[in-house]
């Protein structure tokens, strides 16, 4: 067939390409190709070029004559016509092979339509503090719906399907409910004969696997890699993992990430916030405690040597806040709130006690007996939330008001009355 044996050339770009070793087997290929095609697919955002490079790879390379050419000659014997390696592909055909006629047909004119693109399907998953903390996997276990093998998504046994006769192949039936005198409407429905495909398949042609219905039910378990630093509502995004359908690009499933609340951080962007109350005692005259840490490690926290920590003071310990998102080596900061707690009341000789220990009261604070005889005596009362209390207040004076205005019509109208 040919004079001379062909010169050899690169070997190894189309395994490159499909992301696989050269030892890959026929499952391997497809599995590069279908994941690789989803992203790089046109009508989801990808780059047309890869998406023909991942089309010729894989034409070659699942072709076993075509393959044998390639791994001893390379790319150029292909070209130059050995196995028919020469002909033009057609990455949209590659495409639809996989995933049905999702083009309106085979050609030329596969390019012509724009492909429907199936749904997303969005999953909310829990997570903890400690698990965007250090980060986690979790396997998922879901079901979803895939092209039945048996017809290739045919859905009958000859692969053969006629047009609906309910909807006459529209998919969507219409149908008019009479209102009133000369008042119709008009509603649009899919179809419930076809199920909204426009298709109709003998019974007896029906496939048996999926009985008809193109798609069976399959179980797969996705794992779930939760990365340092995520955010709460962050998505995690697996192309092409959704319910599949004929002549359809197969959606997405989604993870969206709820994070649950903590007992004892809360978190802000890359810092977190920690509650620690402390007695009168370790307020004034120092403190320390062991912190245990989302990732179990135990931080010493205590005051410096005669520093008074006061009511609902903040401090903050650099790099012990979460870790940044995709930079995990750098984290943010760790603020501390303090709430003091004071005793509910001292005996005599405690105040005694500590008036000799602490700063003196203020002078202009002392008052003479003549001056003490001379002011009303007043009673003072807790309140223990000075924002409902304030709420309460606005409440009454405006019922107040309300009632008022009312007595005022009322007496108007009554003089009115006694006038005419």
């Amino acid at each position: 067939m040919f004079g001379r044996a062909p010169k050899k050339s690169d070997n190894t770009k189309y395994y490159e390409i499909l992301g696989v070793p050269k030892t890959a087997s026929q499952d391997d290929l497809k599995k590069a190709y279908r994941k690789a095609a989803i992203k790089n697919h046109p009508d989801k955002g990808g780059d047309p070029e890869k998406f023909k490079e991942l089309a010729q790879a894989y034409e070659v390379l699942s072709d076993p004559e075509k393959r044998e050419i390639y791994d001893q000659y390379g790319e150029d014997a292909l070209k130059e016509g050995m196995g028919g390696g020469g002909a033009h592909v057609d990455p949209f055909d590659i495409f639809s092979s996989f995933f049905g006629p999702s083009f309106g047909g085979g050609g030329g004119s596969s390019r012509g339509r724009r492909q429907r693109r199936g749904e997303d399907v969005v999953h909310p998953l829990k997570v903890s503090l400690e698990d965007l903390y250090n980060g986690t996997s979790k396997k998922l276990s879901l079901s979803r719906n895939v092209l039945c093998s048996k017809c290739k998504g045919k859905g009958s046994k000859s692969g053969a399907s006629m047009r609906c006769p309910g909807c006459q192949g529209s998919g969507m039936k219409v149908t008019i409910r009479q209102l009133g005198p000369s008042m119709i409407q008009q509603m649009q429905q899919p179809c419930n004969e076809c199920k909204g495909t426009g298709e109709s398949i003998n019974e007896k042609d029906r496939c048996p696997g999926c009985k008809g219905e193109k798609v069976v039910q399959e179980k797969k378990v996705l794992e779930v890699h939760v990365e340092k630093g995520m955010q709460h509502s962050q998505k995690i995004t697996f192309p092409g993992e959704a319910d599949e359908a004929p002549d359809t690009v197969t959606g997405d499933i989604v993870f969206v990430l709820q994070q649950k609340d903590h007992a004892k951080f809360k978190r802000k962007g890359d810092d977190l916030f920690y509650e620690h109350t402390l007695s009168l005692t370790e307020a004034l005259c120092g403190f320390q405690f062991a912190l245990t840490h989302l990732d179990n490690r135990q931080l010493l926290i205590k005051s410096n040597p005669g520093e008074v920590v006061k009511p609902d003071q903040f401090k903050a310990i650099n790099d012990e806040g979460m870790p940044m998102y995709q930079r995990p080596f750098m984290k943010g900061k760790l603020y501390i709130h303090f709430t003091v707690e004071f005793p509910d009341s001292l005996a005599p000789e405690q105040c005694k006690a500590l008036e000799a220990i602490l700063p003196p009261k203020p002078a202009s604070n002392k008052l003479t007996d003549m001056e003490i005889d001379e002011c009303e005596e007043t009673t003072m009362h807790d309140v223990n939330n000075i924002e409902e209390e304030m709420r309460r207040k606005q409440a009454h004076a405006a019922q107040e008001a309300y009632e008022e205005d009312e007595e005022m019509h009322g007496g108007a109208q009554r003089v009115q009355c006694a006038q005419q």
